[in-house]
């Protein structure tokens, strides 16, 4: 039985587990969310997610949701197929992948997150950017990259010299900040803006990049 995959194609949250099913060669069945319809608060799907956010991924009779779970999962139990996400044979480098998934979520996610919102959610819903917000969360990304280019200048990816779930978990949320009148942040920064090439090259993400518009809902 094919898994299930429940989100929403331009959600930053649901490609970060499409790209990993696609690293992984998972056959799955992706189930478009109508957000703009409120289906995600609604009682078929709050039964899969009872805080009403995507994604959702089915495998049998099991449910997730967290899209960081939903990666760990698939990296875990299709370990034999495509590249090692989550480094399994190696218990250092496994920790590693751990360290920087967590950096990713803690440190990356909560300044490049709103800057997103505030350039493309803000106006897909007919409000102005917060420029304040923006500015506030420019400062504290600084400190962030300048941590990622140091260690970017020893490894090739966040982890060591191999692609892994921490490089993973970056892409879809920094496809959206390249876009940005903030992309210098990175593109001043020689070796996050490899690595940033690097990572957005793959053919895992290409699979799943043309969805990722706010053109239309």
């Amino acid at each position: 039985m094919a898994l299930k995959l429940f989100g929403l194609a331009m959600s930053t949250n649901t490609t970060r587990a499409m790209i990993c099913l696609h690293e992984k060669e998972v056959d799955f069945e992706f189930v478009p969310v109508n957000l703009f319809s409120g289906e995600h608060k609604q009682s078929p799907f709050l039964s899969k997610n009872p805080f009403g956010l995507i994604p959702v991924l089915e495998d049998g009779d099991l449910t997730l949701f967290e899209s960081r779970a939903i990666t760990t999962y698939v990296a875990e139990k299709f370990k034999e197929t495509g590249p090692d996400l989550i480094r399994h044979n190696d218990t250092k480098e496994a920790a590693l992948v751990k360290v920087w998934t967590e950096v990713e979520s803690h440190y990356y996610d909560p300044t490049v997150s709103p800057i997103i919102y505030e350039y493309f959610v803000a106006p897909f819903q007919g409000k102005e950017p917060n420029q304040s917000v923006i500015d506030t969360n420019i400062e504290k990304l600084k400190n962030v990259l300048d941590v990622y280019e140091a260690k970017l200048s020893s490894t090739k990816y966040l982890a060591g010299d191999f692609y892994s779930l921490a490089d993973l978990s970056h892409v879809s949320e920094t496809h959206y900040f390249m876009q940005t009148p903030c992309a210098s942040l990175i593109n001043d920064l020689p070796y996050v803006k490899a690595w940033w090439e690097d990572i957005s090259s793959r053919p895992a993400f290409k699979k799943v990049v043309e969805g990722m518009t706010f053109g239309q809902k």
